[in-house]
């Protein structure tokens, strides 16, 4: 009977150390692709939200003026 019990102790053991060690090997897969996707972004000319919304608001005040000055171009067209 004790003989039973080594067993099953063993195997539970070694059941806990695979799934330590697949654990260890998930968080290593996971940091690599974060690394990977990191560096491949880096690569590329995205730009980030906040100069994104900067250029934005610069487009929308010179659209805005465009068309002030339009309107007045227009006004003294008529004139």
């Amino acid at each position: 009977m004790q003989t039973r019990n080594k067993i099953f102790d063993d195997l539970s053991q070694i059941m806990t150390n695979a799934m330590g060690v697949a654990q260890g090997a998930k968080d290593e897969a996971e940091n690599a692709l974060k690394g990977m996707m990191d560096r491949w972004l880096a690569d590329r000319d995205f730009v980030t939200r906040d100069e994104f919304d900067a250029v934005r608001a610069m487009a929308q005040k010179a659209r805005e003026e465009n068309e002030a000055l339009k309107a007045r171009l227009d006004a003294l067209e008529k004139s």
